[in-house]
């Protein structure tokens, strides 16, 4: 049997985390909506689709996984994402290196194939192709990229490849970062994860470049549960966010210079503690509501944090949303309001003149961060970056006694004069007690 390559056994110290996709924040939406969104795409009516590539190359039977073999803990973990798929999620199997145990390369180098296909899962079915799967071969990685792109086929739905792998492609060409690239290249809206059993820093550079060119994510693998959970996390990902493809595009870092956004889904790349501007038209009588959430791909630096803010043309800020982390997740998001009635923080009831002689307020989003990379991480591309951007009709404050109460010196003089009257109230029965006591 051959082993198609040797056992991997320096640790390597490179980790990400899952880029977005998967989940852009519409803030404070109303559950019934004004007026619709125009510019997002319309959901697709084709179901999620994930193709999962399994590694059962001859180096898949070492045992340095808690003392079990890397096959076994995939295998396992395949059969507990299999039995908890959604019913509306198309799964497959595709293999490399798991039917030719000969010496030839140029054989070897060929061995990729789709153990079970994309559809509705019979689970008993799948679950017994697993079962019956021992290491053999070589590990052509881009050949099988670019079979499990086949098993997809094409569509408006985004597509998801999860790579399990314990080893670099030892077959190139085709080298696999070059097929990632171009499959990206085509727009077909497929992203490819990769999650890594072994721990070499030549490995762990080619699986985080694959999922960088497909705005991917890459999990270096160290126990049977944590593989398990992130096949989960990136299966249940590919339900939530399957029906919108976000919309290219590319923020500059002047105002003047920026693209102008419609309501609707973008993605854009920002590189390390960068600014990133957009442009939002926002009429009289609307309220803006943005969000951003910045795909933590590769290893940080602690202490981090991502802002937007909205400014006017000229710069001056408008309001602003920030979040911060010091330890490593999958994603950072926060998002905005802002109406062009909201003059002093709170939308007034009645805007003052027609709203169709008022021009359009051009509100400039600004979208920066203070993430650091850990020394040896690369800075390019730069992290995945959705932005999700809406207009709705404003809404107006709550009128009534209670608004003008809410309100500075007011509501202090009401808090003071309370205050002194239970402290009056309270005296006069204390004292009126210890008469009636002493009389008694």
């Amino acid at each position: 049997m051959n082993t198609g390559r040797r056992p991997k056994t320096r640790l390597g110290s490179l980790l990400a985390a899952l880029a977005i996709t998967g989940a852009s924040l519409l803030l404070g939406l109303p559950a019934h909506a004004d007026e619709p969104s125009a510019g997002a795409s319309p959901a697709p009516k084709e179901n999620p689709r994930v193709d999962l590539i399994l590694d059962v190359s001859g180096s898949m039977n070492i045992a340095d996984i808690q003392g079990k073999s890397r096959i076994s803990v995939a295998q396992n973990s395949l059969n507990e994402v299999i039995d908890a798929l959604p019913t509306e999620t198309e799964f497959g199997i595709r293999t490399l290196g798991a039917t030719y145990p000969g010496n030839d390369k140029t054989v070897g180098c060929q061995d990729t194939k789709q153990l079970f296909p994309v559809g509705k899962t019979n689970k008993v079915e799948a679950k017994t192709a697993v079962a019956t799967l021992r290491p053999t071969g070589w590990t052509p990685i881009g050949l099988a990229l670019r079979g499990a792109a086949q098993d997809l086929g094409k569509g408006e739905a985004t597509r998801r490849i999860v790579l399990i792998t314990d080893g670099e492609d030892d077959c190139a060409p085709p080298d696999p970062c070059d097929v990632a690239r171009e499959l990206a290249a085509q727009g077909i809206h497929l992203v490819v994860d990769t999650l890594g059993l072994a721990h070499d820093d030549k490995t762990t550079q080619q699986l985080i470049c694959i999922a960088n060119a497909t705005g991917g994510s890459f999990t270096d693998v160290r126990t049977p549960q944590q593989l398990t959970d992130k096949v989960k996390q990136l299966v249940d990902q590919s339900n939530d966010t399957y029906t919108i493809n976000p919309v290219k595009t590319t923020g500059t870092d002047k105002c003047e210079s920026a693209p102008v956004l419609t309501p609707g889904v973008y993605s854009d790349r920002e590189k390390f503690s960068e600014h990133r501007v957009y442009k939002v038209p926002v009429k009289s009588g609307q309220e803006l509501r943005a969000s951003v959430s910045v795909g933590l791909d590769r290893a940080m630096a602690r202490d981090y944090g991502v802002l937007l803010q909205a400014t006017s043309a000229t710069g001056q800020e408008l309001v602003r949303g920030t979040d911060a982390g010091s330890t490593r997740t999958d994603v950072i998001s926060t998002g905005l309001r802002w109406s062009t009635d909201d003059s002093k923080g709170y939308v007034t009831a009645s805007p003052t003149g027609s709203a169709k002689d008022k021009p359009d307020t051009t509100v400039c989003l600004v979208v920066s961060n203070s993430l650091a990379p850990q020394p040896g991480v690369h800075t390019d591309p730069g992290m995945p970056l959705e932005l999700t951007v809406d207009l709705a009709s404003a809404s107006p404050a709550p009128e009534g006694a209670a608004m003008g109460l809410g309100r500075g010196w007011i509501l202090l003089l009401t808090l003071t004069l309370s205050g002194l009257v239970f402290g009056l109230v309270a005296g006069w029965i204390a004292r009126w007690r210890i008469a009636v006591w002493r009389e008694n």
